[in-house]
C-alpha cells in the first residue's frame, strides 16, 4: 500500500570510513522531529546499495525522496528517477542534506552541510524547481548502448583523475579544504596530456587537451556560469599550460575565476561530440566511470527532475 503523500522517505548515505556516522543521524533525526516531519528511513550498506533502495522508495508511493548524501549518492538517486516513467518523476520532489565526501551541488543551492536545522526547514518549505541534467551517451566494452546523467558535470582528462583522488584524499584528512590542496600539489607532478577531437557548436578542436569539463552545474569551479536550469552545458576546454601558468590557474580555480586563466576556453551549448579523448579518464559528479570505447556524446535533457530548492 502507498504511504501518505507527506510522509518523506529519506535515504541515508553514511560517509565511507567516518566514524561519526551515528551521531550525524542522530543530529538530522532530532532537526526533523522539531520541524514535525513524519518520515520513513533507509540506510545504503555502500554505493550499490543506493538506487535499490531509491527504486524501493519510489515503488513505495512516496512523493517526498530526501538523499542524505554527497553528489555520487544524489548522482545514484538521479539516474535510478530518470528510468521512470515521466508521470511517475513528476510525482516525486527530489531533496538532499549534504553529507558526502563532495557537496558541491547542494552547495550551489546554498545548502550547507554544518546547518542542518537550516537545511531541514528550507526543504520543509517544498519549495520546487524543475531542473536540468547532463547526459553521457557511450558504448562500453561490451559494445552496449549506454548512457548515463549528471546533475553538476562530466569531466574528461587530468581532472577526472584529481576528483578521484581528491575523493581519497577527503576521506584520508577529513577536510574537504586539505583534501583539494593535496590533489593539487599532486597534480604539479602528475600532468598529462590527452588526444582528443570535440566538436563544439561549429568548433572542431583536434589537438592535445589537458582537461575538459562540460557542466549543467558550476562543475567544481571549472565552469563557474553554468546553472542547471536553462536548458544549456557550459564547457571549459583546458590546453597544457607550462608550469608557472598551471599554478596561477590553480589559484584561479580556487578563487573562482578560472574562465580568466589564458589556456581555459569556454563555450556554451547544447551538445558536445567526443570523437576521441584517446586513454583519458572520464568522471561523472566526481565519481569515475568505466570509459566509453571509441566515440560518445554529451547532451542536455531539459527540467527533468523537480528539485527542492531552499525557500
Amino acid at each position: 500500500m502507498a504511504v501518505e503523500t507527506t510522509r518523506w522517505g529519506i535515504l541515508y548515505c553514511p560517509k565511507t570510513g567516518f566514524s561519526s556516522s551515528q551521531k550525524r543521524w542522530e543530529k538530522i533525526e532530532a532537526a526533523l522531529r522539531e520541524r514535525g516531519v513524519v518520515y520513513d528511513m533507509v540506510q545504503s550498506e555502500n554505493a550499490d546499495s543506493v538506487e535499490r533502495l531509491m527504486t524501493m522508495l519510489i515503488n513505495n508511493g512516496y512523493k517526498t525522496i530526501v538523499v542524505v548524501g554527497g553528489d555520487s549518492a544524489l548522482n545514484d538517486a538521479v539516474n535510478c528517477l530518470m528510468k521512470e516513467e515521466k508521470r511517475v518523476r513528476d510525482e516525486i520532489a527530489l531533496g538532499v542534506i549534504p553529507n558526502g565526501v563532495m557537496n558541491d551541488f547542494a552547495r550551489f543551492w546554498g545548502f550547507v552541510e554544518d546547518d542542518v536545522e537550516q537545511t531541514v526547514g528550507w526543504l520543509a518549505e517544498r519549495r520546487i524547481r524543475r531542473i536540468d541534467l547532463g547526459c553521457v551517451r557511450y558504448t562500453n566494452s561490451n559494445q552496449e548502448h549506454c548512457h548515463r546523467y549528471f546533475l553538476n558535470c562530466l569531466n574528461i582528462g587530468m581532472t577526472a583523475d584529481i576528483m578521484n583522488l581528491r575523493r581519497q584524499t577527503r576521506r584520508l584528512f577529513g577536510s574537504r579544504t586539505l583534501s583539494f590542496i593535496s590533489s593539487l600539489f599532486v597534480m604539479l607532478f602528475h600532468r598529462m596530456e590527452y588526444k582528443m577531437k570535440l566538436r563544439i557548436n561549429s568548433d572542431v578542436i583536434d589537438r592535445k587537451v589537458m582537461t575538459v569539463c562540460i557542466g549543467s552545474g558550476p562543475g567544481y569551479g571549472q565552469t563557474p556560469n553554468a546553472v542547471p536550469y536553462n536548458g544549456m552545458l557550459d564547457v571549459s576546454v583546458v590546453y597544457h599550460p607550462e608550469v608557472v601558468q598551471l599554478i596561477e590557474g590553480l589559484w584561479l580555480l580556487i578563487t573562482g575565476r578560472f574562465l580568466n586563466h589564458r589556456n581555459v576556453h569556454p563555450f556554451r551549448t547544447t551538445e558536445v561530440f567526443v570523437d576521441e579523448a584517446r586513454k583519458a579518464m572520464v568522471g561523472v559528479d566526481g565519481r569515475l566511470m568505466k570509459t566509453p570505447v571509441g566515440a560518445f556524446r554529451v547532451n542536455i535533457e531539459q527540467e527533468v527532475i523537480n528539485f527542492l530548492i531552499p525557500a
